[in-house]
């Protein structure tokens, strides 16, 4: 009877090792593909895509020359920037792939404006937190949210410019959103983003799926390949497991893996370390430079902060060096350094939100955009320092576009503005016409 037993757990033991041998060498079998082409073959006319990547950095530059190369067209593209005008998601654009785009911010890309501004294209701004927000709850099965970022906005009452017409005329605009107060905080409701497909850049895959992103390539790409109903990875280096601890994102959101053979992995601003200089300063850049020290004379020590473009970032370089002061910026760094000193230094898979060159102190951290911007709706920032176009004398600022003239996009500002325990400060120089001072 004792040898019986034996027996039957012998066989029970090898058929339960023998599934689990064999389902493991399927799931690698059928995720894995060597041929890029076969992976996209599906992507038809009409597609909804989510595109990883934060400006240029951790962009899926492959699957993207590959479905320029495809011609899909009428496409819906999901994706924080828009590239540059002979990049990234730029190729689609100049080759009229793209019917609509929801993007936070499309500042750099000149040929997408002239798209839009003459009606070729639709475009959906929203908030950068607010996107990586809507994706993430896409891919967690959260329908809608409510959220205080963008009240009394156009993002909020509706009239933002999605479409022009050939004459300059607004043909479509934004719809007002359904608002709630919660805790003595108004809230707008934002609705989930699910996408047929998800392009995803990774820097290390397995043949399972599971992904492993390098310094801030995190970003949109790991939210976004939760949220798709089809997600496609290509990878700098792909093998056969990688460890637990070394796994950002598991393979149960990955459905097709691809190598990416050729990277050109360009960086949109490289910005080096400036030395001393004997050049005189300009009467503006002093300006520049005593509003900057005065800024940072907020900063205590072991305050978080989030500097943005222009003085913000200046403000940096006059900080009490009796003090820390930890730096995020909302691509998913916290613990940012001085700009490189030299080219040989920077690093494509390292930027700041302004996309420029950066170095990070001991003990910074990388993660992705939905986290950060976690980290700042929930409060946990001490100051954030902001420029602008216009602000009022009550601190309404205005720095995302003027109508039929600029589009740039609200970034991260307007979720960075929106938390209540988070000390704002705006920092810019004024310009004013004296025939147009009234005293």
């Amino acid at each position: 009877m004792l040898k019986r037993r034996i027996l039957i757990n012998l066989i029970v033991r090898n058929v339960a090792n023998n599934r689990a041998a064999f389902s493991t060498s399927s799931i690698m079998h059928s995720k894995y593909y060597s041929n890029i082409e076969k992976a996209i073959e599906d992507v038809k006319d009409g597609s909804t895509i989510l595109i990883g990547g934060f400006g240029l950095s951790g962009i899926p530059e492959n699957l993207i020359s590959s479905l320029k190369k495809k011609g899909s067209k009428e496409l819906t593209c999901i994706s924080n920037n828009v590239g540059l005008d002979d990049f990234g998601i730029g190729l689609l654009l100049k080759e009229k792939q793209i019917k609509r785009m929801i993007a936070s911010y499309v500042g750099e890309n000149k040929e997408f404006a002239n798209q839009f501004l003459n009606g070729n294209i639709e475009l959906e701004f929203v908030p950068q937190g607010t996107l990586a927000e809507r994706i993430r709850a896409g891919g967690a099965g959260i329908p809608a949210f409510f959220t205080p970022t963008g009240y009394k906005t156009l993002m909020h009452e509706g009239g933002a410019p999605v479409k022009y017409d050939q004459n300059g005329n607004v043909v479509i605009k934004s719809s007002p959103k359904e608002t709630r107060t919660i805790d003595g905080i108004n809230n707008v409701l934002e609705y989930a983003i699910k996408a047929d497909f998800a392009f995803v850049k990774a820097f290390k895959a397995d043949k399972l799926g599971n992904l492993q992103f390098r310094k801030s390539t995190a970003n949109f790409n790991s939210p976004m390949a939760m949220a798709a109903r089809t997600t496609i990875v290509e990878a700098e280096h792909i093998t056969d497991y990688l460890e637990p601890e070394e796994i950002h994102l598991p393979a149960i959101f990955v459905n097709r893996i691809v190598k990416g053979e050729k990277y050109e992995k360009r960086i949109e601003k490289i910005k080096l370390a400036e030395g001393p200089s004997s050049k005189p300063l300009s009467s503006e850049e002093q300006v520049r430079i005593r509003i900057a020290k005065r800024a940072a004379q907020e900063f205590e020590n072991g305050m978080f902060v989030n500097l943005g473009i222009g003085i913000p970032v200046l403000a940096s370089n006059y900080i009490n060096k009796d003090i820390d002061v930890y730096l995020h910026s909302e691509n998913g760094v916290l613990g940012m350094g001085p700009y490189p000193e030299t080219r040989e230094q920077c690093d494509a898979d390292l930027i700041n939100a302004a996309k420029e060159t950066i170095t990070v102190i001991k003990g910074a951290s990388y993660f992705p955009s939905d986290l950060s911007f976690a980290i700042v709706r929930g409060g946990h920032l001490d100051i954030t320092m902001l420029g602008g176009m216009q602000v009022s004398q009550k601190g309404d600022l205005a720095n995302w576009m003027i109508p039929k003239k600029l589009i740039k996009g609200p970034g991260g500002a307007f979720d960075l503005v929106s938390s209540v325990s988070t000390k704002v400060v705006v920092c810019m120089s004024i310009t004013v016409r004296k025939e147009s001072l009234k005293f």
